[in-house]
């Protein structure tokens, strides 16, 4: 079992192992029409220190999720860790303000915005990127019809992936993710934002003239990424069980 007592006893790179290990698993209790590849692992550091992201990164660990955009550029701009990281990935996973999208958009290494949220959110990144540049984005899709939670409504996702295309030439539409309601108890069967971001891929996808394959689906994190991969997932978002439990002080 993993110990979470302080920076200096966490094993990270034996966390790491361990997720890999509940990753290969579940890639074999998966059925055949799934149309899903290996997932990308996104260990999500946020509030975690740059110490913590190169002892990832040294166990193999290529793709890093953040929250808050100030967190982001601070640690995506700290020179120790491009020099020691070179091939650092950055994903984007966190609520997104307006006012924050010029910054983000000049993230060093920035890899994909996984929360694209709003017609006014993808338009505003459109602005805002400068001169050939582009951006892998994915279209976050609240699937729990939550009013607390951001994201397009599963019946608007067909008609949002098709604005993207046709209006916004500088986002490259990657695939769709959800942060979904959690507790689902799976002795009652799937869990209902896995099955709906799947039928979304599938709308999305015949809307657009996709191919379900070049369609990534982010579901699952530390609590539930093995059931997420059993029902397709292409991306897993894992941050405590690879680094232990979030620091509540959070630099927004």
């Amino acid at each position: 079992m993993m110990k979470i007592m302080s920076e200096g006893v966490i094993d990270i790179a034996s966390n790491i192992r361990v997720v890999q290990s509940v990753m290969a698993e579940a890639l074999t209790a998966r059925t055949m029409d799934t149309h899903a590849a290996t997932p990308t692992l996104v260990a999500v550091s946020k509030t975690k220190s740059v110490l913590m992201i190169k002892r990832a990164y040294d166990a193999g660990q290529r793709h890093f999720g953040e929250n808050y955009v100030k967190e982001l550029l601070v640690k995506a701009k700290d020179v120790d860790l491009a020099k020691l990281c070179p091939d650092i990935k950055w994903h984007f996973i966190g609520h997104l303000q307006k006012n924050k999208i010029s910054q983000l958009v000049n993230c060093p290494r920035l890899h994909m915005v996984e929360t694209i949220s709003s017609y006014e959110v993808a338009d505003s990144f459109q602005k805002k990127i400068k001169g050939e540049n582009s951006l892998d984005v994915m279209i976050q899709v609240n699937t729990s019809s939550e009013e607390s939670k951001s994201g397009i409504m599963s019946d608007d996702c067909a008609d949002f992936a098709k604005h993207i295309i046709e209006k916004c030439p500088k986002l490259k539409l990657r695939g769709l993710m959800t942060i979904g309601k959690p507790g689902h108890d799976y002795s009652t069967g799937p869990n209902p934002d896995f099955v709906c971001l799947t039928k979304c891929r599938s709308s999305v996808s015949e809307h657009v003239n996709i191919p379900l394959h070049e369609l990534e689906l982010s579901m699952g994190m530390s609590a539930d990424f093995r059931e997420a991969i059993i029902a397709g997932s292409t991306v897993i978002r894992v941050g405590s069980t690879i680094f232990g439990a979030r620091d509540k002080t959070i630099t927004k």
